[in-house]
C-alpha cells in the first residue's frame, strides 16, 4: 500500500471513530447542565440497557432536544462537504462550493417568501397546517426552482458548459438576492425573522426536520456515489472526458442534481451555513490526495463532525444560554483557516 493510500485508510478509521464519540459529547453541552453518568444513563433506557428509572424531562433534552440537533448538525455537514467536493471536481474551481450555482439563493427565497406570506391568509393557514415544516419545505422548493432554472440556461447546444453553468447561477443567484431584498423592503417586520434564518441556525429543529431531509439527502448521494469514478475522469477536463467514451452532459446532470438536492436540503432545514463546503474538500485532499471516492468518504465525515462542533460552540459560548447562528460560526473559524491555506499554496507554487 502507498503513502497516499495510507492516509487514506488512516483519516477512514480516525474520522469514523469521532464520529459516535463527538455525537454523544455534543449531547453535554447546552443551557441545562448534564454529566456523563446521565447522559449515559438516558442512552442506555432509550436501547433497553438500563434498569434505574430516568427523569423525563432529561430524556427530553437528551434526546428530542440534543440528539436530534446533533445528528441533523452532522448530516447536514456531511451534505455540504460532498457537495462542496463534487462541484470543485465538476467546475473544476478550488474556490466552488455548494453556493455556487444559485442553490442558496433560492432556499433563501422560498424561505423567506414563506415568512412572508406568513401574514396573508393563505400563509397563515399553510403555517397552521403544516407547522414549523412549512418554512423548510417552502426553501427546498426555492432551492429546486434555483437549480432548474440554472440547469435550463447553463444548457447550449444541448450541452450543460461549466463555464456557462457557473455564469448562470451568477445570474440567478443575484436575480434571487434582488428579490429578498424586495421582500425585506415591503415588510419590516419580517426583516429580522429573514436576516437570522439567511445566516444559518439549528435552533429549533428536531427529529422531524430530519426526517423531511433524509429523503433528498438518501436521494442526491445515490448519483453521486455511483459516479465517483466519472467524477475523476471530470476534473482532467471535458475533453479528456470526450475521449475517454464518457457521456459527459449526462454524467454531469446527475451528479449536479445529485449535489443540488444535498445542497438544497441541507440549506432548507438549516439556513445559509457557509465555508463547510468551501473548505473540508481541500483539507482533506491536501492529506489524502484528489481521488474522488475516498475523498467524498473522508470529507462527508469531516464535514459532519466539523458542522456539529460548530453548532455546539455556537449553543454554549454565550452565558445566558442565547445562541449564534452557526453560520456565523463556521465563518468566524473558516475565513481565517482559509486564508492560511491559499497563502500557504501560493507560498509553495512560488517556491
Amino acid at each position: 500500500m502507498d503513502l497516499l493510500g495510507k492516509r487514506r485508510m488512516q483519516a477512514v478509521i480516525l474520522l469514523s471513530l469521532m464520529v459516535p464519540l463527538s455525537i454523544f459529547a455534543a449531547c453535554l453541552f447546552g443551557a441545562y447542565g448534564t454529566s456523563v453518568g446521565q447522559v449515559l444513563a438516558v442512552f442506555s433506557s432509550a436501547l433497553g440497557l438500563g434498569s434505574g428509572k430516568i427523569d423525563p424531562s432529561l430524556s427530553f433534552i437528551v434526546l428530542d432536544l440534543r440528539l436530534s440537533r446533533i445528528c441533523l448538525s452532522f448530516l447536514v455537514g456531511m451534505s455540504l462537504a460532498v457537495a462542496g467536493t463534487v462541484y470543485q471536481g465538476i467546475l473544476r474551481n478550488p474556490l466552488a462550493d455548494p453556493f455556487t450555482l444559485g442553490v442558496s439563493s433560492g432556499a433563501a427565497f422560498g424561505a423567506s417568501l414563506a415568512i412572508f406570506g406568513g401574514s396573508t391568509v393563505l400563509g397563515a393557514g399553510l403555517w397552521q397546517k403544516f407547522g414549523n415544516l412549512f418554512l423548510p419545505m417552502a426553501a427546498l422548493a426555492g432551492a429546486m426552482a434555483a437549480l432548474g432554472a440554472v440547469l435550463m440556461l447553463g444548457r447550449i447546444g444541448g450541452r450543460l458548459r461549466r463555464e456557462t453553468m457557473v455564469l448562470a447561477g451568477i445570474v440567478v443567484a443575484t436575480f434571487l438576492s434582488a428579490l429578498i431584498s424586495l421582500l425585506k423592503s415591503l415588510d419590516e417586520e419580517s426583516v429580522s425573522s429573514i436576516v437570522f434564518w439567511i445566516m444559518g441556525s439549528f435552533q429549533g429543529r428536531g427529529w422531524d426536520h430530519l426526517l423531511l431531509f433524509l429523503p433528498y439527502f438518501i436521494a442526491g448521494m445515490i448519483p453521486l456515489i455511483y459516479f465517483s469514478r466519472e467524477l475523476d475522469i471530470l476534473s482532467l477536463g471535458e475533453t479528456q472526458a470526450r475521449h475517454l467514451g464518457m457521456d459527459v452532459s449526462r454524467v454531469r446532470m446527475f451528479l449536479l442534481v445529485g449535489a443540488g438536492l444535498l445542497t438544497g436540503a441541507a440549506v432548507a432545514v438549516s439556513g445559509i451555513i457557509g465555508f463547510v463546503g468551501l473548505i473540508v474538500p481541500h483539507l482533506v485532499r491536501m492529506y489524502q490526495g484528489a481521488e474522488h471516492r475516498p475523498l467524498l468518504l473522508s470529507a462527508s465525515l469531516l464535514g459532519g463532525l466539523l458542522l456539529v462542533w460548530s453548532d455546539v460552540i455556537a449553543r454554549s459560548l454565550l452565558p445566558g444560554g442565547e445562541e449564534l447562528p452557526v453560520g456565523v460560526v463556521t465563518a468566524l473559524l473558516g475565513g481565517p483557516f482559509f486564508c492560511l491555506v491559499l497563502r500557504s499554496g501560493f507560498e509553495r507554487s512560488r517556491a
